[in-house]
C-alpha cells in the first residue's frame, strides 16, 4: 500500500493499492492506524474497488460498524468510484446523507474528494 499526499494542508493522504483493505470493522481500523502512522493524516481517500462489496449492502451492517471506527477515531474519508449502478433506495439515501455532512464522503472523483476533504472542518 502506498500513499499520495494531497490538499492544501498536505493533510490528506490518498491510499493507492489494488487489494481490497476495508472488508470490516478490524481492517478498517488497521488502515486508519496504518495511514496515520505513515502519513500524519487525519483524511483520508479510498478507491470504492479498495472496499468490500457487503459494504454497500446496508442490510449487512457493515457499513456502518466500519464508518463508526472513522468516526470514532476522528478521520474524515471519502470514498471514490462510481456509484450509480446501485439501485437501493436506502443506499442512495445513505449515500446523500453522508454526503451532507462533515465526515464521510462517496464522490466520483479524487479532484472532487480532495475539495470537500479541504473544506472539512
Amino acid at each position: 500500500m502506498e500513499y499520495k499526499i494531497l490538499g492544501k494542508q498536505n493533510d490528506i493522504a490518498l491510499i493507492i493499492t489494488d487489494e481490497v483493505v476495508i472488508k470490516d470493522a478490524q481492517s478498517a481500523l488497521d488502515l486508519i492506524a496504518s495511514a496515520q502512522y505513515e502519513t500524519d493524516c487525519d483524511k483520508l481517500i479510498i478507491y470504492k474497488s479498495c472496499v468490500a462489496d457487503e459494504f454497500f449492502v446496508l442490510s449487512t451492517g457493515i457499513a456502518g460498524e466500519i464508518l463508526q471506527k472513522f468516526i470514532n477515531y476522528r478521520k474524515k474519508v471519502a470514498i471514490v468510484g462510481d456509484y450509480s449502478k446501485y439501485t437501493s433506495k436506502p443506499l442512495k439515501d445513505f449515500i446523500y446523507e453522508s454526503n451532507k455532512g462533515n465526515s464521510i464522503y462517496f464522490l466520483s472523483s479524487i479532484d472532487e474528494a480532495v475539495l470537500k476533504l479541504d473544506s472539512a472542518e
